[in-house]
C-alpha cells in the first residue's frame, strides 16, 4: 500500500514540478520536518478533538506508552522469530502498536468491570505494567538495536529526510561486471606469499587472476563510480512522510464518514447505543487509530511527546469555539501552526520577534556570561509552542479566556455596586432623611464602602447620566429612576 501510494503521489507531483524540484524539497531537512510535523499535527488533532470531548485524554497518554510494547514484540518477532531485517519503518510495527493499544483498552475495561477500582485507577494499573514490560524486553533482548528508550521518548523530526524510500524512474538498468567485461579491472594476486612469508617476486610465488571490481551494481552505484554516463532518474520519499500521509488520510476519512456517529456517542452514548450505533465499537476504532497515529509519529516526535499533538491543539480549539465543526477545523490548523513555530524556536527564533542566539551573545558580552548557543530538539520545541498557543488562548479567549473571565467578573461587581448605589438613593429620595443619607460625604458610612469605591461608582453613574450631584447631594435623573425602579422590582430590593 505504501509503495502504491508513493508512486501515485510521485506521478501526480511530477505533472506539476520537475524531479529535481521534488528531490530538492524532500532532501531539505527543514522542508521535510515541517511537512511531517504538519501531518502529525493534523492526524493527531483530528482525533484529539473527540478524545477531549469524551474526557478520555489521559487514555491517549496511556496508549502512547503501551504502543511501545506492541512495537517491541513485533520487532522481536521480525528479527528473532523470522530472521527479518531490523526495520523500524516496517508496517508490522504499526500492526503491533495497534494491537497493544487495543490490549490497553481491553485490560483497562477488564479491571474496571471487576468493580474493585474506578476507571482512572484501572488505567493507572494497566499502562504502567505494559510500559514496564516493554522496557524490560528492550534492555534484555534488543539492547544493542537502534530501538532505544531515548528515541522512543523524544524522536527527532529533523532527520526524517535521511530515512527514505528510493524509486528509480528512468535509466534504471544496473551494471554487471565480469572478468571479461570491458570495465573489469583484472590483476594478479599472490595466494601463498603471506602464508610462506615470501616476496611476490620469488620464484616460488603462486598467482591467480582476480577482478577487483567485478560484481553487480545498481544504477545509482554504477553512475557514482563512473561506469555509466547518464545518471538514473531517482526520486526520494521520506518513510515518515509516507506513513504519516496514510495515517492522516485514514483519520480524516474516519472523522468525515462517522461524524454523526462520533458526535452522538460523544455527547449521549446511551442514546447512541439505543439507536444501534455501537458506541463501544466506535470507541475501540477511535483508540486503534490513536495507536496507529502514535506509532506513525514514532520516529518524528517519539511516543510520549505525541500526546501533546493529540491534546493541546484540541484543547486550544475548545477554548476558542463552542461549535464542533469549527473546532474540528481549528484544531488541525493550530497543530500545524505549532509545528511551524516550533521549528523556528528550535533554531532560536521566537515567533519571528526574538532571536535567542543574539540575546545570549548580548548577555555574554554585557555580563561576561558563558551562555551556550541555543540548540534543542525540534519535536520538543514544537510541543513547547503548542503549549504557548494554548496559554495564549487560555488567557485571551473571548468567552472562556482568563482575561475575559476577569473582565466579566469585574463588570458584574461594578454593575452590582451601581445597582446598590442607585437602590440606596431611590429608597431615600423624597424622604426626610434624604439630605443625610444621600450626601456624598456620608455615603461610605451608609453603604459600608470605601471612599474610593463610592467615588468610582458615582463617577460611572454620572457619566451614564443616571445620577446628578448638587451641593453634595446625590439625586437620580429620570433615566436613573426608571432603571433603579426596574431592577428593584426585578430583584425585590426593598431596603438597604
Amino acid at each position: 500500500m505504501i509503495d502504491a501510494l508513493n508512486r501515485l503521489l510521485l506521478e501526480l507531483a511530477l505533472n506539476l514540478i520537475t524531479l529535481e524540484q521534488w528531490n530538492a524539497f524532500m532532501r531539505d531537512p527543514r522542508a521535510t520536518a515541517l511537512l511531517v510535523g504538519g501531518l502529525v499535527s493534523v492526524s493527531a488533532a483530528s482525533l484529539g478533538v473527540w478524545l477531549v470531548l469524551r474526557r478520555t485524554a489521559m487514555t491517549t497518554d496511556a496508549i502512547s506508552h503501551t504502543v511501545l510494547l506492541g512495537i517491541v514484540v513485533a520487532f522481536l518477532v521480525m528479527v528473532v522469530g523470522f530472521n527479518m531485517e531490523a526495520d523500524l519503518s516496517s508496517p508490522w510495527l504499526i500492526v503491533g502498536a495497534a494491537v497493544a493499544g487495543i490490549a490497553t483498552l481491553f485490560l483497562t475495561d477488564l479491571i474496571q468491570r471487576s468493580g474493585l477500582v474506578k476507571e482512572d485507577a484501572a488505567l493507572g494499573l494497566a499502562f504502567p505494567f505494559m510500559f514496564a514490560l516493554s522496557i524490560v524486553l528492550i534492555s534484555r533482548f534488543i539492547d544493542n538495536a537502534h530501538l532505544d528508550t531515548d528515541s522512543v521518548m523524544v524522536g527527532e523530526i529533523g532527520v526524517v529526510w535521511a530515512n527514505t524510500y528510493t524509486y528509480c524512474l528512468d535509466q534504471c538498468d544496473g551494471v554487471e561486471i565480469t572478468p571479461t567485461h570491458p570495465l573489469a579491472e583484472n590483476g594478479r594476486e599472490c595466494i601463498n606469499c603471506v602464508e610462506q612469508n615470501i616476496s611476490p617476486r620469488s620464484a616460488e610465488a603462486i598467482f591467480r587472476e582476480v577482478c577487483s571490481n567485478c560484481g553487480s551494481y545498481s544504477a545509482s552505484e554504477a553512475y557514482s563510480m563512473g561506469y555509466v554516463e547518464q545518471a538514473p532518474q531517482v526520486a526520494f520519499v521520506p518513510k515518515a512522510f509516507s506513513a504519516m500521509l496514510v495515517i492522516t488520510l485514514l483519520n480524516l476519512a474516519f472523522v468525515t464518514i462517522f461524524y454523526k456517529e462520533l458526535q452522538l456517542s460523544s455527547f449521549d452514548p446511551a442514546l447512541a447505543k439505543t439507536l444501534g450505533f455501537m458506541p463501544a465499537t466506535l470507541n475501540y476504532v477511535l483508540m486503534t487509530l490513536t495507536s496507529l497515529t502514535a506509532v506513525g509519529a514514532f520516529d518524528a516526535v517519539g511516543s510520549v511527546l505525541v500526546v501533546a499533538f493529540f491534546i493541546l491543539p484540541a484543547a486550544t480549539a475548545y477554548l476558542l469555539t463552542d461549535r464542533l465543526a469549527v473546532m474540528l477545523i481549528l484544531s488541525p490548523l493550530i497543530g500545524f501552526v505549532g509545528a511551524v513555530s516550533g521549528y523556528s524556536l528550535a533554531r532560536g527564533n521566537v515567533l519571528g520577534v526574538l532571536n535567542l542566539n543574539a540575546l545570549f551573545n548580548s548577555l555574554n558580552r554585557a555580563f561576561a556570561l558563558n551562555l551556550l548557543e541555543w540548540n534543542t530538539s525540534i519535536s520538543a520545541s514544537m510541543v513547547m509552542m503548542l503549549f504557548v498557543w494554548f496559554v495564549l488562548a487560555w488567557m485571551g479567549s473571548p468567552k472562556y479566556g482568563l482575561l475575559a473571565v476577569l473582565l466579566r467578573q469585574r463588570r458584574q461587581r461594578d454593575r452590582f455596586s451601581e445597582q446598590l448605589f442607585l437602590a440606596h438613593v431611590l429608597n431615600h429620595t423624597d424622604q426626610p432623611d434624604a439630605q443625610e443619607e444621600c450626601r456624598v460625604d456620608h455615603l461610605p458610612q451608609h453603604l459600608n464602602w470605601s471612599q474610593w469605591r463610592v467615588r468610582v461608582t458615582l463617577a460611572r453613574l454620572s457619566l451614564a447620566r443616571l445620577v446628578t450631584v448638587q451641593e453634595g447631594i446625590v439625586s437620580l435623573t429620570e433615566d436613573g429612576k426608571a432603571y433603579a425602579t426596574h431592577f428593584r422590582a426585578q430583584y425585590r430590593l426593598r431596603s438597604l
